[in-house]
């Protein structure tokens, strides 16, 4: 069945396609956006009619079970086994297309901004990049893959956003050497890339690219503000925090905590196994009407999570001189209950669940559903969307 939807362009492309290894793919009829997680597999079929984005299928599928775990629980599983979990998935889903996109997790990878001279020539980058690389990347620079994306000049955006009528470009180049240019660098090991370039073929699955879950995110998620937002990113294993301005990567930082932690935490607490801590903490959270040890433990965990998020953005807006407008929250621990709450208290703007279903189109029943999923899928969605535009 095909539902449509006017298709959202996608804004960002400039920005993600500098940040991964991408190749000219003929136009193809339905596409596929692969978020494989350290709990579980999501996955997205999306189709282009009309210049429309339509929703064909998705589905989530926990990883737990084929570790021989629980379902919500951490793995590390071999590429064999990561690919069965993968097909089963795409079979369950009822998917028609072997065409498709994988995200790269940022707990694999480096994301950091360098800051070089303001006459910096973009052709030199290639020189220069690897050298500088070194200072923020803990392994030798040949055992990884570098990207990167020279940052716009905060002014030239600023003359843009309001129709600039200046007549000579506000490249790097020309800007004054006095005034510092910012290169936003990607580095990913090799031997990450290498699993997943064999996870797609054991899966069949054909893709020309990969990307950084986050460009993905952003992509589905993230409309048109130009003051700062915050994206947070409560996974299973980390969470991220990342801030966007202009649409761009200004600030992007892993905290070492994450749902599966809260989890964890129930359980040995209260002495109960896993799945019923998990459940609880579904259906708890930090709400001390319904259990208050178990609201207790949560909130703990999230206090810490808050506590890092904030210091993160405390620190980019003292460097930037700049407050951010809003929040918006991804990840399946995200919707624990009571945490958007905790979360306007603690940095006193709008915060609001990531939506990215809203850019793909489904019959209106579906839409409490795909509303209350969205933050779990922005990552495949935005996959998906990158390889219709």
């Amino acid at each position: 069945m095909l539902y449509y939807i006017p298709y959202m362009s996608n804004f960002l492309k400039t920005v993600t396609d500098s940040l991964s290894s991408v190749f000219h793919k003929d136009t193809v009829d339905s596409v596929l956006g692969i978020d494989i997680g350290s709990s579980s597999v999501k996955i997205v079929q999306l189709k282009k009619h009309g210049g429309k984005a339509v929703l064909e299928t998705y589905g989530a599928l926990s990883l737990g079970p084929y570790a021989n775990a629980d379902i919500g629980a951490l793995t590390n599983l071999p590429t064999d086994v990561l690919a069965k979990a993968l097909i089963d998935v795409l079979k369950e889903s009822n998917t028609t297309t072997t065409n498709g996109a994988l995200a790269i997790p940022s707990i694999a990878s480096l994301i950091f901004i360098i800051t070089l001279p303001g006459n910096i020539k973009e052709s030199d980058l290639a020189n220069i990049i690897p050298v500088e690389a070194r200072k923020y990347v803990p392994v030798p620079i040949a055992e990884v893959t570098l990207d990167w994306w020279m940052l716009p000049n905060e002014a030239l955006i600023q003359d843009e956003s309001v129709g600039s009528n200046q007549t000579t470009p506000q490249t790097a180049q020309n800007l004054p050497n006095n005034i510092n240019t910012e290169v936003l660098v990607v580095a990913i090991h090799n031997d990450t890339l290498a699993k997943y370039r064999e996870l797609l073929t054991a899966s069949n699955i054909n893709s020309h690219f990969f990307e950084m879950e986050i460009f993905s995110a952003i992509r589905s998620s993230f409309n048109y503000e130009l003051a700062p937002v915050v994206f947070i990113d409560f996974g299973a294993s980390k969470t991220k925090v990342t801030i966007i301005e202009y649409g761009i990567v200004k600030s992007f930082h892993i905290i070492n905590r994450g749902s599966y932690d809260i989890t964890k935490n129930i359980s040995t607490s209260l002495s109960i196994p896993f799945k019923e801590a998990e459940d609880l903490k579904r259906s708890v959270g930090m709400s001390s009407n319904a259990n208050q040890n178990v609201a207790q433990i949560v909130q703990i965990s999230i206090d810490y999570i808050l506590a890092e998020s904030y210091a993160i953005v405390l620190a980019y807006q003292k460097k930037y001189n700049k407050a951010i407008s809003k929040v918006i929250m991804m990840g399946g621990g995200s919707q624990t209950l009571g945490l958007k709450d905790k979360v306007s208290e603690v940095f006193f703007v709008e915060v609001m669940y990531a939506d990215p279903f809203t850019k793909t189109e489904a019959p209106a029943f579906l839409e409490p559903i795909l509303k209350q999923s969205g933050p779990e899928f922005a990552v495949a969605i935005g996959l998906a969307l990158r390889q219709l535009s």
